[in-house]
């Protein structure tokens, strides 16, 4: 049994620049891909956060155009937490235009599961609203419970009312809740990851006998796992990541409509100022470099001692050559405006200490800041909006602080810095 899964393809319709290739991605080419696939009996998921509001463009111009292009392909989808972005309404527009099940056990309103039956084998699939929906998601319309107790409740039905041989967690929450959730809820055989944008090959999550397989993001990769059963007892699991690039063959008439559809996109009016050259870079810049640099770049902007901000708010490398408004924002997604805070040594030690110990998440600390820190010295600390309001973990050294807000935002100080060639 082939399960196939992607996540976080937030409108990125064109192949793009990904680890030092261009013209990875594209829908047009996965789309192919997920057909030829669907034809030889595979099950397909999607992990949600299907759009972006406020980058790419085309996800503003067409919102979800593509979702019924997937109608026929994908058997079931997570809710992420960008689904909301242009209003519930709008929301329920996009999936009242396609046939499969958008899933999540703790959110109100969503069936939180899914029984697939394929040769006889009974494939169950759930979704999950991960912890921080509650601050990310601002429409009042939608409520989120606790995932934990919801991912027992969708498992024990699945399990023991409809008898799944097999349970699959298919998103929507991050890497380390993923991993709580395997050890907290027995009976998930497989976790798709989602939501952390990160890639990782197929492993057994320690202390379970679940599985975690991570497709990165944006459709540079496909999640395929091959289930082996002997009558309905799973005895073999096995996969990879499958890259979406040059090599596999487009969908011929999604790649024309994707091509007309961005030739009408950047003679748009309103969008075409965003297809401008800003500035250009003499070498290729990769997500941690970029990172890196524009961390630093707050730091002198704020006229601050220390700079951070969270992994999560860089989410793409740019190529050498011209750059154009339009690449800036799918490297910097987010505008994040830049907040200074005043604080002791010995609590800047344990925030970056704390930003220290996401390594190996979406989460870690990108800091600018001196080798050591005097515990007794006051020091500005420049941070973004949303690693002191809402990321979990960090906003807790930053409550009941009173930030000077000196009207300023990290993609706007990176584009004044590109212009000028000091990038």
């Amino acid at each position: 049994m082939t399960l196939l899964h992607f996540s976080d393809y937030h409108s990125h319709a064109q192949p793009f620049y990904s680890e030092g290739r261009e013209g990875e991605g594209g829908i047009a080419r996965a789309i192919g891909y997920l057909r030829r696939e669907k034809l030889r009996g595979a099950l397909v998921f999607s992990g949600g956060d299907m759009i972006n509001k406020g980058s790419p463009a085309w996800s503003d111009k067409y919102r979800c155009a593509e979702w019924p292009w997937l109608d026929g392909v994908v058997d079931a989808m997570a809710l992420g937490n960008h689904e909301p972005d242009y209003g519930f309404e709008a929301m329920q527009g996009c999936i009242g235009s396609v046939h499969f099940p958008v899933i999540s056990a703790n959110t109100d309103g969503f069936s939180g599961s899914h029984l697939f039956v394929v040769s006889g084998i009974r494939i169950g699939v759930f979704a999950i609203a991960g912890n921080d929906f509650r601050t990310l998601v601002k429409d009042p319309a939608l409520h989120f419970g606790e995932p934990v107790e919801a991912a027992r409740s969708a498992v024990r039905l699945l399990r023991e009312t409809q008898h799944a041989d097999v349970v699959v967690m298919i998103g929507h929450e991050h890497l380390d809740d993923d991993f709580a959730l395997a050890r907290a809820v027995h009976g998930i055989d497989l976790i798709f990851g989602t939501h952390s944008h990160l890639k990782r090959a197929l492993t057994r999550i320690d202390g379970t006998t679940t599985w975690f397989i991570s497709p990165f993001q944006y459709l540079t990769y496909i999640s395929r796992v091959v289930l082996t059963f002997k009558g309905r007892t799973l005895t073999n699991v096995r996969g990879q990541l499958v890259p979406v690039d040059v090599h596999m063959p487009e969908d011929k008439t999604i790649a024309m409509r994707v091509a007309k559809m961005q030739r009408d996109l950047e003679r748009d009016p309103q969008y075409a100022p965003l297809f401008v050259s800003i500035g250009s870079l003499a070498a290729p810049l990769s997500v941690d470099a970029l990172a890196a640099r524009s961390v630093a770049v707050m730091r002198d902007a704020a006229k601050a001692d220390v700079a951070l901000s969270t992994a999560s708010s860089f989410r793409q490398a740019l190529p050498r050559g011209s750059v154009t408004v339009e690449a800036l924002r799918a490297a910097l997604p987010y505008d994040n405006e830049i907040l200074v805070y005043s604080l002791r040594g010995d609590a800047v030690e344990k925030l970056l200490a704390y930003g220290r110990s996401r390594e190996g998440s979406d989460s870690v600390a990108i800091v600018a800041g001196p080798a050591s820190i005097d515990p007794q010295a006051t020091y500005r600390v420049a941070t973004t909006d949303f690693l002191a309001k809402t990321a979990a973990g960090y906003r807790d050294f930053f409550a009941g602080l009173t930030p000077e807000t000196p009207g300023l935002h990290v993609r706007e100080e990176v584009r004044k810095r590109l212009g000028s060639g000091s990038l």
